[in-house]
């Protein structure tokens, strides 16, 4: 049976759209996962915080052995800034792909040198090296990682659609939160304190494991953005091999500077009321709630999170990313201290839960439009290394170390119980200046 060259020609618009719609979709996919993988490891390690202090730091000084579990936390963070050079600057000679694939290996090795790392009682000071060794390759990794992804999603959308699919990285990140806290969750409710302190607490971490594989056998199936292999061919036909590096800070350093200020909120902002707070809570000399209320309000909290990033992405497509980022940045500002003071006044579970999920909604508005807005300012050539290097400078310098900080603040004598509300504040103030100095690159 023939079929006539108009009919091929009627169904060739069709053929190449369901193409198009499964590339988008495995775009989305392969990126989301990775970074779903990457906050669930950082989300599971601080909920468990406590029980791995006992594992690896113990002592007569419980407080003591918090502080260097949060300590082990932050110094993941210091290597962070070498893999947004490492492999950001890969990412943008290599190729997006290569890149991605990459952070996910480095990232399913180090969740595996935290899962079954031998205690302190097993090996005595090596187990806090292992740990730290677990932490830096998961820092390495994930300095890598937001770059690439971001300018994967970017590259791979169409103008008009940028920042909502730019947003499935940040929702992405409320997903690996709902599945933390719900492991979490469920661990700390199964088990007893003895059980979770002895095995429980491994066991978020194998979880981890298992989600690599599948992130892993998306990544390799990509194809690489148009935008890469313009860049590339242009920069083969001009003869210039430039370092990305040293040509963002040759020609993008304003960029740079505006970009950072901007990214503090946003690392702030996840670290200390989605991260932070479910375990700054549970503290007797705080507000006093269960491990299991505790993470039952974070888990609650963070579906707002993941429906706000998704709907606040897409509504920065139509009003502007400066727009979006102005207004919700003025939310923070005004909104979380009232917060904390509510649940001063009414520290019930479902004020607990109320709080939590205003604050992801809160974080949400800043945080589905920041991926897009900072890595439009970028051009491609320069685009994951830019990224990488402005997300993980204020990542490391005011995010991973904020629990470390709030923690030493609130043991200290007249330690302010509103300590996170007035760090976050700051770090509003500093975004509400910043963003109005971002300008998007002419480049696509």
């Amino acid at each position: 049976m023939n079929v006539s060259e108009d009919a091929l020609a009627a169904l060739q618009p069709l053929t190449g759209r369901r193409t198009l719609l499964s590339s988008k979709t495995r775009a989305i996919a392969a990126t989301a996962v990775g970074n779903m993988l990457e906050w669930y490891d950082f989300t599971v390690y601080a909920l468990f915080a406590g029980y791995i202090a006992r594992n690896f730091f113990p002592g007569g000084d419980p407080k003591g052995g918090l502080l260097y579990a949060f300590l082990t936390f932050g110094l993941g963070f210091v290597v962070r800034p070498l893999g947004a050079v490492l492999i950001g600057n890969y990412g943008d000679r290599a190729g997006r792909k290569a890149a991605l694939t990459l952070t996910i290996l480095l990232m399913a090795a180090g969740t595996a040198v935290i899962a079954f790392a031998p205690t302190y009682a097993a090996i005595g000071v090596g187990a806090p090296v292992l740990l730290l060794l677990g932490r830096v390759l998961q820092g390495f990794s994930a300095g890598g990682e937001i770059g690439g992804a971001t300018a994967y999603l970017l590259e791979s959308a169409e103008p008009a659609r940028r920042g909502q699919v730019a947003s499935w990285l940040e929702a992405s990140m409320g997903m690996s939160n709902i599945l933390g806290a719900l492991v979490a969750f469920s661990v700390t409710s199964l088990w007893s304190v003895g059980e979770v302190l002895s095995f429980g607490w491994r066991i978020p971490f194998v979880i981890g494991l298992a989600i690599a594989p599948v992130g892993l056998l998306l990544r390799r199936s990509l194809q690489e953005t148009d935008a890469f292999r313009v860049e590339a061919e242009r920069r083969m036909a001009a003869g210039r091999n430039r370092a990305p590096l040293l040509e963002i800070f040759r020609t993008h350093r304003r960029a740079l500077l505006a970009a950072f200020c901007v990214a503090v909120l946003w690392a702030v902002a996840v670290y200390v009321l989605m991260i932070f707070m479910p375990v700054y809570v549970q503290r007797a000399d705080t507000f006093n709630f269960s491990a299991s209320q505790a993470f039952g309000a974070s888990l609650i909290g963070n579906i707002p999170f993941v429906i706000g990033c998704l709907a606040f992405g897409s509504l920065s497509d139509r009003i502007g990313r400066r727009t979006m980022l102005f207004i919700s940045s003025t939310a923070l500002l005004v909104c979380v201290l009232p917060l904390f003071l509510w649940l001063q006044a009414a520290p019930t579970t479902m004020t607990l839960i109320l709080v939590q999920s205003a604050c992801c909604v809160l974080v949400a508005g800043f945080v589905g439009v920041a991926p897009a807005a900072l890595s439009e300012i970028f051009a491609t050539g320069v685009r994951s290394t830019g990224t990488s290097l402005i997300y993980n400078a204020a990542f490391t310098l005011f995010g991973g170390f904020a629990p470390l900080i709030l923690t030493w603040l609130k043991q200290r004598p007249g330690g302010s119980l509103f300590a996170p509300a007035w760090y976050v504040m700051l770090a509003a103030a500093v975004a509400l200046i910043a963003i109005p100095l971002l300008r998007r690159s002419p480049e696509p």
